[in-house]
């Protein structure tokens, strides 16, 4: 996408595809009060009322038709979606009324816009930040609680304000440096030169700490199901989720393949993933199955490793992948155990013994100590950005103050990346390929 043509009047469909009660099709631009004019009577022209204000009326063809009747809201520059001239209709929301309202807006002047351009213009316009950017694609895909409510504290401006002040802290820092270089006998004491770095160092810390849990519950977690034949996996997917999804059965290896199922964990949309049993087999599809368990838990968020709590403990015939975070679970807690391990929780698929501490161990490795009301830090292109500042704060602490001062520049341009105020146009082009046509 690029920021050309921008000048151009743009229109979309609002609203999701599919047939429903009320649609919206959406103008921006230095023309879309002429446009609104020209196809919409009703006791007033649009561009002859006042901002905020709905007229009803009529939707007009070229000939003169009626297409529909709905409503007409206006809105003026600078206070609107995208700080531009804003017409909004909202009509009867079928699919070949939209259609026909859009195609009319395009024949008297406006363009189709470009997925996400509206929000796009908001940001150019310098209404929203790439934060409040991001956070708005956040809201149109939040899937929980957990994903609407950190879309909406990224809306507010929190995490900005947050980036901010630690900006705040380096320039403090920085104009401090150059001081104590520019007039060396004037001396700049400690506590303008190196408390406020390492408080932007905690700062920062702070935000990456949040940023497994923002890109959890915005994209969701994949959370495996792994162990041995027999050991109560497809009995705790069907417990978690509440219903018989898996199959379970007393004969070993009747998983081969892989069963997904989604659920809400911690407020975090959760993927479940029940695996084929763990075992050395000469059977060519049980030993595909087994591969295929090993992939998928190398490529989760979170695994649980399930060991049957009733039987005679028996450690995996093969090593599970490097680096996976792991939650050990000792099934069928409603038998006699045979092994006692306090580093495993145990769990009865059968009483529901266990599930709160299971979900709340669930919880704690996806969120860890990221508390929910504050903004976190969402996207890998945020995360990046703040690592990079970090980076930077740290090796200025690092250094004497004749050489700290690049990296202190560099950790401004990092955060100035984060926020968008200073950021190649390709990454913000990436951002917005994301969004949907009318957002």
């Amino acid at each position: 996408m690029t920021r050309t043509g921008l000048a151009n009047t743009i229109a979309a469909i609002a609203t999701a595809p599919g047939s429903a009660g009320v649609g919206i099709v959406r103008i921006s631009g230095e023309e879309a009060h002429s446009v609104a004019d020209r196809m919409f009577r009703a006791r007033r022209l649009p561009s002859r009322t006042a901002p905020g204000r709905f007229l009803f009326g009529q939707i007009m063809g070229a000939q003169d038709e009626t297409i529909d009747e709905g409503l007409c809201l206006v809105f003026r520059a600078p206070h609107s979606y995208t700080a531009e001239d804003v017409v909004e209709f909202q009509t009867h929301g079928s699919p070949a009324v939209l259609s026909r309202v859009l195609a009319r807006a395009l024949e008297l002047g406006a363009r189709p816009a470009r997925p996400g351009e509206f929000t796009l213009r908001a940001y150019l316009s310098g209404r929203l930040d790439l934060v409040q950017a991001e956070a708005v694609l956040e809201l149109v895909n939040a899937s929980s609680e957990t994903a609407r409510k950190q879309g909406t504290l990224g809306l507010s401006g929190a995490l900005g304000a947050q980036v901010q002040d630690i900006g705040r802290l380096v320039t403090r820092t920085l104009a401090a440096i150059q001081a104590l270089l520019d007039y060396p006998e004037e001396g700049v004491p400690d506590e303008d030169r190196r408390e406020p770095l390492a408080q932007a160092a905690a700062q920062l810390q702070h935000l990456l700490d949040t940023a497994r849990a923002g890109q959890a519950a915005t994209r969701g977690a994949k959370l495996a199901l792994i162990g041995k034949p027999n050991a109560g996996k497809s009995s705790l997917l069907n417990a978690l989720l509440g219903y018989e999804r898996s199959i379970v059965t007393a004969t070993p290896g009747t998983t081969r393949d892989y069963l997904e199922a989604g659920l809400e964990l911690a407020g975090v949309p959760v993927t479940l993933v029940d695996t084929a049993g763990i075992r050395e087999t000469a059977d060519t599809i049980e030993a595909a199955g087994v591969k295929q368990a090993l992939h998928l838990a190398g490529n989760a968020d979170l695994v649980l490793v399930l060991e049957d709590g009733s039987a005679p403990r028996e450690a995996l015939p093969v090593d599970l992948p490097a680096g996976a975070s792991l939650i050990s679970v000792q099934t069928k807690a409603d038998l006699p155990a045979a092994w006692h391990d306090s580093q495993a929780l145990r769990v009865s698929a059968v009483t529901g013994a266990g599930l709160p501490e299971l979900r709340a161990a669930v919880e704690q490795a996806l969120l860890g100590d990221a508390t929910r009301g504050e903004a976190w830090l969402s996207t890998e292109r945020q995360a990046d950005a703040a690592r990079r500042a970090l980076g930077h704060v740290q090796a200025a602490q690092a250094l004497p103050d004749d050489l700290a001062g690049y990296e202190l520049e560099e950790a401004l341009r990092a955060l100035a990346e984060l926020t968008g105020r200073d950021v190649q146009e390709d990454v913000v082009d990436a951002v917005f390929a994301n969004f949907c046509v009318g957002k």
